[in-house]
């Protein structure tokens, strides 16, 4: 992990219509390599702060840059800037009438006006990265939930990003459908992959993070290496979130 800061936030205010704000001065740096793992309570501003760190929402004030230009939602460079930040969502949005590897193309061809056969080639590659090559040529409707949600992940790797960020890609799938979409990401960040995931699976951010940042009603509460977050945790909320875990695990073994 670098110490160049690729992905920073400063400050960062949003509210809709007004209201209790969603983010309430959120101030993150993400450096080039690292992982982050975004931990916090339902409701707590974890995927809009992701959807401000990509432009898809706009905030009311503060500021996200990446290598120092401003990402914002209606911002002049705001087409380039997204090639730069992949970003993979809990529902896979593919496109159900195209194949798989044209799913992956699409953009690629598109936007970045890259050469057809170049695009399937690469295509073709990340597929087997991930285990999917013999499905280039299916439709979405033929895959299951982990393998859809590997195709969204090889999609955005398609784009050649900086920066990804993941929004509990797991969260939709059935629990033996997790492991094989943590594999690919755990993959990423042993290739030195900037990231910035919002995930509910604690052995995966334990395993993955360099570092935690938890988040409750809209600003940071902790943030710690994930060996000092889960053992010894320095705030009562955190501490609090944590416990719901481990009772969850205990009725299991029960």
């Amino acid at each position: 992990m670098s110490q160049e800061v690729q992905l920073s936030v400063k400050d960062l205010l949003k509210s809709y219509d007004g209201t209790a704000e969603v983010l309430n001065g959120i101030t993150l740096d993400v450096h080039k390599g690292e992982v982050v793992v975004v931990l916090g309570p339902s409701g707590c501003g974890k995927s809009t702060l992701l959807r401000c760190m990509n432009g898809l929402e706009s905030y009311q004030s503060g500021s996200v840059t990446l290598d120092g230009e401003p990402v914002t939602k209606d911002g002049k460079n705001m087409t380039a800037i997204r090639q730069k930040i992949g970003m993979v969502f809990q529902s896979y949005e593919l496109f159900p009438h195209l194949t798989i590897e044209e799913n992956i193309t699409l953009a690629p061809i598109r936007v970045q006006k890259r050469n057809k056969a170049e695009a399937q080639k690469e295509a073709q590659e990340l597929l087997e990265r991930v285990g999917l090559l013999e499905k280039k040529d299916v439709y979405p409707r033929q895959l299951s939930g982990g393998q859809k949600q590997r195709v969204a992940i090889v999609r955005a790797l398609a784009m050649h990003p900086e920066v990804m960020l993941f929004d509990e890609v797991t969260a939709a799938l059935d629990p033996e459908m997790v492991r094989e979409v943590l594999d690919v990401m755990l993959n990423l960040a042993e290739q030195g992959m900037t990231m910035v995931i919002v995930t509910h699976e604690m052995n995966f951010a334990r395993a993955a993070a360099d570092r935690i940042i938890f988040i409750d009603q809209g600003k940071i509460v902790e943030e710690a290496p994930p060996e000092v977050f889960f053992t010894n945790p320095s705030t009562e909320r955190a501490a609090k979130f944590l416990e719901t875990f481990t009772y969850e695990s205990k009725k299991k073994r029960g």
